[in-house]
C-alpha cells in the first residue's frame, strides 16, 4: 500500500522525505520491522517507542511516524511528525485493514463490571438471529464460530483491525467488542466506526494504572465522547454516573435501569440458582441467569438488540436460549447437596454484586462460603475492602492466592486481612494453596450451603513470579464432585 494512502486520514504537523513509497508492513514493535516497514512509535507505559526508532531503521523500516522527530535523519526514509502517534497508530492501522470496521456494524460495551457477559451476549443474540457475527473479549476472541486466544480485554489497533477484517471476510455482519479503560485511555480504539456503544457501571478498579478514580472515568467517557452521530449510546441509568457518560456524546441516548423509568425496563419477577423470570418492557421471559447484576446485563442487551433494528418478539425469544459465559457465575452442584459458583469477580463491587445474588436466593438463614484472592500488582487498595465485603455477607470466608505475579501471597493476604475486624477474622480462614482453599470449602460444606469461589473465572492459569502455571477453579471443582460420586 502507498505510504502516501496510509497518511491520508492524518492529522500532520510535519512530513521528510517522499510519500510515494510502497509500504509493506505496519508495526509499532521495532523487532518487527523489515524492509518497506512502516514503523509508529507509540509512548509506553514502561518504554517508548521513539527510543527504537534507529532499531527500525536499521532493520529495513522505509518510514517513521513519531512525535518527536530523531536527532538523525536518515536520507532514504521518510519521517512524518503528528501530534499524538497513538491516534495516528489507530488510523493506520483501519486503512492497512481497509477500515473493517465500516463494513460490519461494530457495538462497544464498556464499564467495569459485565463488559465481558454483555459484549458476549450481544454476539450470541446476533448468532442466535441468524447473522454472522464476531466477538472481542477477555475471554476469547471469535470470528463467527473460530476461536482466537486473547490476552488482553482490548488487543492493539492492527491486531483489532485484523481481527474485524477476518470477520467482513468470514461475511460477518456484526461484531461485539470489549473495550477497556486501558484501551480507550490509549486510543487504541482510534479510527474504528462504531455502530453503538453500551455502559454498564463504574466502580472502583485500574486505581494502579489511572491513579484515580476520575481519570478511571474520563478514560470511559472518551469512548462515548467519540461515537459518532449516526451510532446510539445505551447507559445504565441506575448507576450514578450513568447520565455523565453520554453528556457530550454526538450519538442518539437511550437508557436502561431496573430501579426507574428508561427507554428499556428490566424487572425480577422470579429468581433461582439456576435462572431468573425476567420482565423486559413488560413483557416476562424466562433466563438461565441468576442475580441483579446478570439482570441488568440482560436489559442491557434487549436494548442493544433493539437499537440494532432487531424484532423485538424474536430477541425475546431468544434471550430465554442464552447460557451464562463461562467463569461468570457458573453453577456446579455436588452430590453432597452444596453448590459451587465459580465467578470472575476481582473488584468489591462484583464481590458484593455476586454474593447479593446468592443471598437473594438461598435467604437470611442460608449458608455461603466465599473462597477469595486479590492479584498482585494491581490496586492494593482494593484489597482489604474486598476481604471486608466478602465477610459481611459471607458465613465464612478463605482467603487464598489469586495471580500473585511478582508479589508474594502471604502480602496479598495480609493487606486483605487488615480490612477485617476481629468477628470477621473469627470467621475467615487463610490458606495461601487456591488448590487447597478449593478443598477445604468444599469440605466445609453441607447440603445447601453455597460456596463462592470469586476472582479468576474463566482464566485457566495462576500466574507466578512472571510464569503463567496451569490452574482451573472450574476443574478443580469438577474434581472434586466427580471424587464426591464415586
Amino acid at each position: 500500500m502507498l505510504l502516501d494512502h496510509l497518511l491520508s486520514p492524518l492529522e500532520t504537523e510535519e512530513i521528510i522525505g517522499s510519500c510515494e513509497k510502497e509500504i509493506t508492513s505496519v508495526t509499532a514493535d521495532s523487532r518487527r520491522a523489515g524492509s518497506g516497514t512502516l514503523f509508529v512509535a507509540v509512548p509506553g507505559v514502561s518504554v517508548d517507542g521513539h527510543d527504537f526508532i534507529g532499531k527500525a531503521v536499521a532493520a529495513g523500516a522505509s518510514a517513521v511516524v513519531c512525535e518527536r522527530l530523531p536527532e538523525r535523519l536518515e536520507s532514504m526514509v521518510t519521517y512524518i511528525k503528528v501530534p499524538s502517534t497513538p491516534i495516528a497508530l489507530g488510523y493506520i492501522a483501519s486503512e492497512w485493514w481497509g477500515n473493517p470496521s465500516r463494513k460490519l456494524r461494530l457495538v462497544g460495551v464498556t464499564g467495569t463490571n459485565g463488559k465481558t457477559t454483555t459484549a458476549t451476549l450481544i454476539y450470541e443474540m446476533a448468532r442466535l438471529m441468524g447473522y454472522k457475527a464476531g466477538l472481542l473479549s477477555t475471554v476469547c476472541n471469535y470470528v463467527e464460530l473460530t476461536p482466537y486466544p486473547t490476552d488482553h480485554t482490548t488487543p492493539d489497533p492492527l491486531t483489532i483491525n485484523e481481527m474485524l477484517h477476518h470477520m467482513v471476510e468470514a461475511g460477518c455482519d456484526y461484531c461485539a467488542m470489549e473495550v477497556s479503560s486501558h484501551a480507550a485511555h490509549q486510543h487504541r480504539i482510534a479510527g474504528l466506526t462504531f455502530a453503538g456503544g453500551v455502559f454498564t457501571n463504574l466502580t472502583r478498579d485500574h486505581l494502579d494504572y489511572h491513579k484515580t478514580f476520575e481519570a478511571y472515568l474520563a478514560a470511559k467517557k472518551s469512548f462515548f465522547d467519540h461515537l459518532p452521530a449516526t451510532a446510539f449510546a445505551l447507559t445504565n441509568a441506575d448507576d450514578k454516573v450513568g447520565e455523565v457518560m453520554l453528556q457530550n456524546t454526538r450519538a442518539s441516548r437511550h437508557t436502561y435501569s431496573l430501579r426507574s423509568e428508561a427507554d428499556f425496563r428490566g424487572r425480577i419477577v422470579e429468581q433461582r440458582l439456576d435462572g431468573t423470570l425476567l420482565s423486559l418492557n413488560g413483557i416476562e421471559v424466562h433466563t438461565l441467569f441468576t442475580g441483579k447484576f446478570n439482570a441488568y446485563n440482560l436489559t442491557a442487551v434487549y436494548g442493544a438488540c433493539i437499537l440494532l433494528g432487531w424484532d423485538r418478539d424474536e430477541v425475546l425469544r431468544h434471550i430465554s436460549a442464552l447460557v451464562p459465559v463461562a467463569g461468570r457465575f457458573q453453577a456446579f452442584h455436588s452430590p453432597k447437596g452444596y453448590t459451587a459458583i465459580v465467578d470472575y469477580a476481582h473488584t468489591p463491587d462484583a464481590v458484593v454484586n455476586v454474593l447479593a445474588a446468592i443471598r437473594e436466593v438461598v435467604g437470611p438463614k442460608g449458608e455461603i462460603i466465599t473462597v477469595v484472592g486479590a492479584g498482585g500488582n494491581r490496586d492494593k487498595g482494593k484489597r482489604p475492602i474486598m476481604a471486608r465485603e466478602a465477610a459481611a455477607r459471607s458465613e465464612r470466608v478463605i482467603l487464598t492466592s489469586d495471580n500473585p505475579r511478582f508479589e508474594e501471597p502471604e502480602d496479598i493476604l495480609a493487606d486483605m486481612e487488615a480490612g477485617l475486624d476481629d468477628e470477621a477474622r473469627s470467621r475467615t480462614l487463610h490458606i495461601t494453596d487456591r488448590r487447597q482453599a478449593i478443598r477445604t470449602a468444599a469440605a466445609l460444606a453441607g447440603k445447601g450451603t453455597v460456596i463462592l469461589i470469586a476472582g479468576k473465572g474463566h482464566e485457566d492459569y495462576q500466574e507466578i513470579k512472571g510464569v503463567k502455571h496451569h490452574f482451573d477453579d472450574r476443574e478443580e471443582v469438577r474434581n472434586i464432585i466427580s471424587q464426591e460420586n464415586a
